[in-house]
């Protein structure tokens, strides 16, 4: 029996690969596993090699495994990428189809087992996948039966003829490989599971969940990796809600129509990767100068330019911040798990309307699109907070007009919606006084821009840092943001059994920066390594110019398009000591 293993399907784009993993991955996460899903694929619509690797496990994971104990395969080219992560007593289930050969220099058991073949025979080849998944449950020692359930839901409207012969395929996949194993032998068998209902989703689905429990009905987008699923979730739930989703010309158009739709008093955004927020920078500094609620989500990729769209990079950062030309108060969030993603997209809608700003959730591929069980989500407790928008308004002087930019102690003004009676006001892009009136002089544009600075000096967010911080004083800290987490805190488990005292930090407010909430374990460590998934460690920077301490800091970088694996961080953390 194991606690945990990790499995991975590849071949070509197209040919069902994430289907093959899908199937795989409900099934064990409805008999209890926690799993944990990422998949690698070219930025095509067919062709090109890909896979999706998937951890099992009894208990919370939310990392990529270091290794690989069974790993699918539909063609030659699957092998030769990914056989080196096969540990020694690995296994390799080949399609019969291409003639698989094992390289020289693994230890992996190599099966090699009829899949197009088998499907052709019970009548067509798409089905090889199922015979795929047959075969695993062999060397899992898995009941075909788990599968049953998902099969209905996938194929019930295609007719009973249509399960039943997808079922006969995982069968067949079954006794075909039990037969070449000679026996059945439980090596790679799992420990029983708790049996408990979780969720299992990607990021982006919970982004989009976020969204719908603030409030949020109107969204609008334009289709990038690796945010498109945000959109095409709520294309299909909004409408139940009586909202709407327009996906427009361009994106900049996106970004001016949600914050017409927040001017209005609708809670609205989209959602973007890295080259739409670089379009969109233009109309975050409109929002931040007419103080007009906006929530952005930028799901980051590789870059720059088109860069690599579907690989994982940290690397907007800086952009996400001080992007905009000019100066505007805005709110940058990281959350580090799918559960973050749904609560603070919630909150960033009020936060949004309590500091009348620009706030900009920060994901990463990795968050957006890895798969992951996920505990039952809350709804109550999502409030919704709408800050300083009027009710009635007191009357004025019908020649008056309304101090929508009033200078205030807390640098919140109050705020009106079109139509709202005595609330009519003047807006505009450029520099205006309290009324909105277009204003050039020295002396209000100072007392503006003080204004909604001021804004965002005490910025209200519930755990500005993750801390797992055990030790008074530390060998060492670990610091990162969005989806390192998963990796880090196996990193650290392993460091401690080394004999070393680790803390972490996992920064998930990142502007205004939470100094006084990372200054206290930055001084008690010895040292503090970074860790984060771009070239220049902008995270690592960004600590500097708030924390100080540059001479104990140390940057890891990764940027090869790939995730952090725990052992890569355990292995450079040893080198330091």
């Amino acid at each position: 029996m194991v606690k945990q293993l990790s499995w991975k399907v590849g071949g070509q784009q197209g040919e069902g690969i994430e289907s093959t993993g899908e199937i795989f991955s409900i099934a064990l996460n409805r008999l209890g596993y926690y799993l944990y899903g990422y998949r690698h694929f070219s930025s095509r619509i067919k062709g090109g090699h890909t896979n999706n690797k998937i951890r099992v496990s009894t208990s919370q994971t939310r990392s990529v495994a270091d290794d690989l104990d069974v790993l699918v395969a539909f063609d030659q080219e699957t092998i030769d990428v990914n056989y080196k992560e096969l540990h020694d007593g690995g296994i390799i289930l080949a399609d019969a189809k291409f003639n698989p050969v094992k390289p020289e220099d693994t230890n992996a058991l190599l099966l090699s087992i009829p899949f197009t073949q088998m499907a052709t025979d019970l009548g067509t080849s798409l089905m090889k996948n199922m015979v795929a998944v047959g075969s695993t449950c062999a060397v899992l020692n898995l009941d075909v039966e788990v599968f049953k359930e998902v099969v209905e839901e996938i194929f019930a409207r295609k007719g009973q003829a249509v399960v039943d012969k997808n079922m006969e395929a995982i069968k067949a996949g079954y006794d075909t490989t039990v037969e070449q194993l000679g026996k059945t032998d439980g090596l790679m068998q799992l420990d029983e599971a708790d049996g408990k209902k979780r969720m299992f989703m990607i990021g982006n689905d919970a982004i989009a969940l976020g969204a719908l429990a603030a409030g949020s009905r109107f969204m609008a987008a334009y289709p990038i990796t690796p945010a498109s699923e945000i959109m095409e979730y709520l294309i299909k739930k909004l409408p139940e809600l009586g909202g709407t989703v327009i996906q427009t010309e361009d994106e900049i158009a996106a970004a001016t129509m949600a914050i017409g739709a927040n001017y209005a008093g609708v809670r609205a955004f989209t959602a973007s990767a890295g080259p739409g927020l670089s379009l969109k920078m233009e109309s975050i500094g409109l929002a931040g100068i007419t103080e007009t609620p906006l929530v952005i989500v930028d799901t980051q990729r590789g870059g720059p330019s088109t860069g690599l769209p579907t690989k994982q990079e940290q690397s907007d950062l800086m952009a996400m911040i001080y992007g905009t030309h000019g100066e505007i108060p805005k709110i940058v969030l990281a959350p580090s798990t799918v559960q973050e993603a749904f609560y603070d997209t919630a909150e960033a809608f009020n936060l949004a309307e309590e500091y009348q700003c620009p706030v900009i959730v920060l994901s990463d591929l990795q968050l957006s699109l890895g798969k992951q069980t996920v505990e039952p989500l809350n709804f109550n407790e999502v409030e919704i907070r709408r800050g300083k928008l009027q009710g009635d308004l007191p009357e004025i002087d019908s020649k008056e007009y309304f101090k929508r930019y009033e200078v205030t102690e807390d640098g919140v003004s109050p705020r009106v919606i079109p139509g709202m009676k005595y609330g009519i006001h003047h807006v505009t892009g450029v520099e205006h006084d309290q009324s909105g009136k277009p204003s050039e002089s020295a002396a209000n544009r100072i007392q503006q821009m003080d204004k909604r600075f001021r804004k965002i000096e005490n910025v209200k967010f519930n755990t500005p840092v993750y801390k797992n911080a055990p030790h008074e004083e530390a060998d060492l800290l670990l610091v990162g943001f969005i989806s390192t987490r998963g990796a880090i805190e196996e990193a650290i488990t392993r460091l401690e059994a080394d004999g070393l005292k680790v803390n972490h930090a996992h920064i998930r407010l990142i502007h205004p920066f939470p100094t006084d909430e990372l200054m206290p374990l930055v001084e008690s460590a010895k040292k503090v390594v970074v860790v984060e998934n771009n070239a220049t460690g902008q995270l690592a920077n960004i600590i500097k110019m708030n924390v100080g301490h540059a001479n104990k800091i140390i940057k890891y970088n990764k940027y090869d398009g790939n995730p952090f694996l725990p052992h890569e961080i355990h292995t450079k953390c040893k080198e330091l000591f």
